[in-house]
């Protein structure tokens, strides 16, 4: 007789658990403290990591896989935009060693690769005996693994596959960002007054008239912004930090909604600056405070982007 359990909904406090048991096998080093360290550099600066990439005056596209064509998702999105600044490379295209080689490539001499995380779900059959009956049950569980992966900057051989960097028209940008904001379904009011907000109860948008912001991508910043907010509504993604963060919980939906516009305008080609630098204070002590909470930010940030682009999960793998 065989009984499956069937498999159990993605706990992320339980994935990030895992991303900092340095007691366990499957990861030697912490990558939680390790990340959540350089961020820190960084905000200690004055500086936001999902803003950096914009202060040349250029927006960085997404980093993708170079072999399976896919781009990396939540926490890896940081490190490899950080990493792609901190050394000056051209390209957002990124290989594992393996894949340079079966590609036909190979990385170069003393090039130092850049750590990924990933996890995977593994499925495993336990035999139960049962009234003199022999039972299947299989349980599933979540292990976290971490690739290095090369830029193609340090790769030879495979120039042909960085991607052609293209050159947007900020209009052409911004209409992608209008269509967005619509195609969301958020209700959005227009009024003479001097901020932004969402307010849960009317689950409703409320921002200045657009001609009131300095520029167009001002008001696509913040309008997006606002969107993450609104997609954390308890009928949408239901995201509460209370029980995490107590009365830090308001400041954490603050880093979210700022992660998940950063998100949101690089995939509509719009430069994001910080819409709340004043936090940057409260964000420090989280993080010192909670180690792994930077995990927890991008993947909420990541799900407010996934929800209102309307696109499902696809695991990448490396």
């Amino acid at each position: 007789m065989l009984r499956m359990k069937p498999i159990q909904p993605f706990d992320f406090k339980e994935l990030i658990q895992s991303l900092t048991d340095t007691g366990g096998k499957t990861m030697k080093r912490n990558i939680a403290e390790e990340i959540t360290g350089r961020i820190l550099e960084d905000l200690e600066k004055g500086v936001t990591p999902w803003e950096k990439p914009w202060k040349a005056g250029r927006g960085l596209p997404l980093p993708m896989n170079a072999s399976t064509q896919k781009h990396y998702r939540g926490i890896n999105v940081f490190v490899l935009w950080d990493e792609q600044q901190r050394r000056g490379f051209s390209s957002p295209a990124w290989v594992t060693f393996n894949q340079a080689k079966a590609l036909g490539g190979a990385v170069k001499r003393s090039e130092k690769g850049t750590g990924v995380v990933f996890y995977k779900r593994l499925a495993k059959t336990n035999s139960l005996n049962l009234d003199d009956q022999v039972m299947l049950e299989e349980q599933t569980f979540w292990v976290l693994r971490t690739y290095t992966v090369f830029n193609l900057d340090q790769v030879e051989g495979l120039d042909h596959l960085k991607p052609k960097v293209e050159t947007v028209k900020p209009f052409a940008a911004i209409e992608r960002a209008e269509r967005l904001l619509k195609d969301s379904g958020a209700k959005i009011l227009h009024s003479v007054i001097d901020r932004a907000f969402y307010e849960p109860i009317r689950d409703q948008i409320t921002l200045p008239l657009k001609e009131s912001f300095t520029s167009p991508e001002k008001y696509y910043e913040t309008a997006l912004h606002e969107i993450c907010h609104w997609s954390g509504a308890k009928h949408r993604l239901d995201r509460e930090f209370g029980k995490w963060f107590g009365d830090q919980a308001y400041a954490f939906e603050e880093l979210v909604a700022e992660m998940g516009a950063a998100f949101l305008c690089v995939s509509c080609g719009i430069p994001y600056d910080t819409q709340h630098a004043s936090y940057i204070g409260d964000w420090m002590k989280i993080l010192k405070d909670h180690k792994r909470a930077i995990f927890t930010a991008a993947a909420k940030a990541q799900a407010a982007m996934d929800f209102v682009l309307k696109t499902q999960f696809e695991e990448a793998v490396a």
